[in-house]
């Protein structure tokens, strides 16, 4: 029970004194007031009377439990974030790796951390500086004294400090940042070019349409012949979470039996993995489906490899077309039907590409960053290009290939980690046209730890900078168009995939937090705030359900920027990280309505075909020593991401950028600073999730 607060009975209460008058007024205009005593008209005040000492102290004591509460509630989570990073210092089961390795992003990490200790020993003099009321910059009449005038040492360093940085840290700085802008400013026309080519495409309704139905034939018999022979590759490596689907939905492709073949291209180092896809492959072989489980002895060259071997069957020579999917990819049953009949009377068509769409995009908040930059990529890049230039980078899956073009430009390389780049820049030099289908999507996944997706984007930015050095030759001296050219160098390579890489780091990462240390160099406001805003709000507009999101979209883009300019910078020096290729981690997931219209497909299937009872004791044998294998399958095992020093030391030293700016009033860059070095500092600790090994 609360106490009681009334202290009216502590005191004893004034006795009246005086005598009291009545006063009488003859003007009727006037009221009669009694007076009871002298005090009596100030009786009142006693309702608003000020608290006495035991009032004051009970207020004392109420706000003093609220800010230990709050003390404490802050004491807890800085305690938990302190055992976070503990834990993942200690207890780091994914962080074994060669020694070899541990010397990858060295040099990187080295400047970053120079950088930091420079900024910290730059803002302590500040701070004493703002203590010590030495505020030269703030008088428009800059005058720094003599050194009569100089009153101790800390003063004379200041102030030599002051003339280093006016006189040979801030020019290099201005110069570098004008450099970056002229550059940011460039890939923002590029992009506002490629939204206005998007919002024509809308507006017109722009699209490769097939012109009556490819498949009607008044002839019965040879009705067959307008189905082209089909051959569908599914390279996988490792694959346990998604292999089963994907097998799944592709033969369940609605083409005829006779006239498609399904190659499973297995380069898994599991024995249990493959047992479990040779498995997969023998069920849907004996429900009819025409496919062939192929697994490479020396698995040389990756992806592009494991392609290559598998062109190189003889009976590969009686199919005109081939259609890739990567193994977490779920084609729908009438895919094939949609892309290959573009072919038909279009001899010049050497690919056709179909759009990706993610079923676990809202799974976190990393998914639904990375759909914003996927639906701007397929909505607005490859559609532009595809339409108005008839190129644009293959995306190394959901597409369909006309085989002679693939032969005629070179087949598959394993030169570089980006393959699908490579044979889609030699097709283009060779005259092949290409074809983007917005309108046929593909069901697949994106990564959802930043482990997974720091690895993948290592591999995106790395390999077109190796394969630029390797192309750039025979771009120059092939016979197409010169504008077809400065096309491939000047906007493809350079722009798209060296400049924005290089000024989103240089500018954001290294040049703004030194502006607020070298206030000479400082940079505009439109160039942190409104330009990166309006395009933000450009790249969202192909997935206008992100909204919400925009801030933390542009502020996790700034922090990528570190992972794809390391792989920019080892794919144009050839560094050894630029040939390194890590499978995307996956986890096998499917929408709800999926799963029912597969299953639903699946029955239909069984119930037209009849299944072969015909088989031997040894295949049956085989079968049940398959089911075993992948009933004893391990169970994944929950590990710890390890932390990421890059990111989290570029953290601290935004966040070192941020105090300074806020010592100096410069409130946006404070702001952003701060927003940018607590997103670093939450991909440092890899904070976003726990990964499934």
């Amino acid at each position: 029970m609360a106490p009681s607060l009334d202290f009216s009975n502590w005191w004893p209460k004034d006795a009246r004194k005086g005598t009291p008058v009545v006063v009488k007024m003859e003007n009727p205009n006037y009221s009669v007031v009694e007076i009871d005593g002298p005090d009596a008209a100030f009786r009142p005040v006693e309702k608003s009377r000020g608290k006495n000492a035991k009032q004051v102290t009970w207020v004392l004591l109420l706000k003093a439990h609220r800010a230990v509460g709050c003390l404490a509630w802050i004491a807890s989570l800085f305690w938990a974030l302190l055992g976070t990073i503990k834990k993942r210092l200690i207890f780091r089961q994914d962080v074994a790796m060669a020694s070899e390795k541990l010397g990858k992003g060295k040099l990187l990490f080295t400047v970053i951390k120079a950088f930091l200790v420079t900024s910290l020993t730059i803002l302590a003099f500040e701070v004493v500086a703002y203590l010590k009321g030495w505020h030269y910059f703030r008088n428009p009449s800059l005058h720094i004294p003599r050194s009569t005038d100089i009153q101790g040492l800390l003063h004379l360093v200041y102030v030599t400090w002051l003339s280093v940085r006016a006189d040979y840290i801030a020019p290099p700085i201005q110069a570098l940042s004008k450099f970056c802008v002229a550059l940011f400013l460039i890939q923002s026309v590029d992009r506002m070019i490629l939204s206005l080519g998007c919002f024509w495409i809308k507006y017109k309704k722009i699209k490769p349409r097939i012109e009556g139905d490819p498949f009607k034939s008044d002839d019965v018999e040879g009705s067959a012949y307008e189905y082209p022979m089909v051959l569908v590759q599914i390279p996988m490596c490792n694959e346990r979470e998604v292999y089963e689907q994907s097998i799944s939905a592709v033969c369940q492709l609605d083409w005829p039996k006779d006239r498609l073949l399904v190659q499973v291209l297995d380069d898994s180092g599991d024995e249990s993995i493959q047992y479990l896809i040779k498995a997969e492959v023998a069920k849907w072989n004996q429900k009819g489906v025409n496919i062939i489980y192929r697994h490479r002895l020396v698995r040389t060259g990756y992806k592009a490899g494991n392609l290559k071997s598998a062109m190189s069957c003889e009976y590969v020579q009686a199919y005109e077309f081939v259609a890739i999917f990567d193994a977490d990819f779920q084609p729908n049953p009438d895919f094939l039907k949609q892309t290959v009949p573009h072919f038909k009377d279009n001899p010049d068509l050497g690919l056709v590409q179909a759009r990706w769409t993610f079923v676990n995009k809202d799974e976190n908040l990393l998914t639904r960053l990375q759909n914003i930059n996927l639906c701007f990529h397929f909505e607005v890049e490859q559609q532009v290009n595809g339409v108005f230039l008839n190129f644009f980078g293959f995306n190394g899956t959901a597409g369909v290939w006309r085989i002679k073009a693939l032969e005629e430009s070179g087949g598959w390389l394993e030169r570089t980690t980006v393959e699908d780049m490579d044979i889609a820049v030699r097709a283009h030099l060779n005259g092949w046209k290409f074809i983007f289908l917005n309108d046929i999507k593909v069901l697949c996944e994106v990564p959802e730890s930043y482990e997974a997706y720091r690895k993948q984007q290592h591999r995106w930015h790395s390999g077109p900078m190796h394969l630029f050095r390797l192309c750039l030759p025979a771009i120059i001296t092939s016979k197409i168009a010169i504008w077809k050219k400065a096309n491939l160098i000047l906007l493809f390579f350079l722009l798209r995939k060296l400049i924005l890489p290089f000024y989103s780091f240089t500018l954001f990462c290294i040049i703004l937090p030194l502006t607020m240390f070298v206030p000479e160099a400082e940079l505009p406001v439109w160039v942190i705030c409104y330009v990166p805003v309006f395009m933000s709000f450009l790249n969202i507009l192909p997935s206008p359900k992100s909204f919400p999101f925009i801030v933390p979209y542009l502020l996790f883009e700034n922090t990528m920027s570190v992972t794809k300019f390391n792989a920019m910078i080892s794919g144009l020096f050839q560094l050894g990280s630029s040939y390194e290729w890590v499978v995307t981690k996956k986890a096998g997931r499917s929408s709800e309505s999926d799963l029912l219209a597969s299953a639903e497909r699946e029955s239909k299937i069984m119930n037209q075909l009849q299944i072969q009872r015909g088989a031997s004791e040894s295949e049956l044998a085989e079968l049940n020593r398959l089911k075993e294998q992948k009933e004893a399958a391990p169970v994944p095992v929950k590990r710890v991401n390890k932390i990421y020093r890059k990111e989290l030391t570029l953290a601290f030293l935004l966040l070192t950028a941020s105090v300074r700016s806020l010592l100096s009033a410069q409130g946006v860059h404070f702001y952003f600073l701060l927003f940018q070095g607590v997103t670093f500092l939450l991909v440092g600790l890899d904070l976003i999730g726990e990964q499934m090994s």
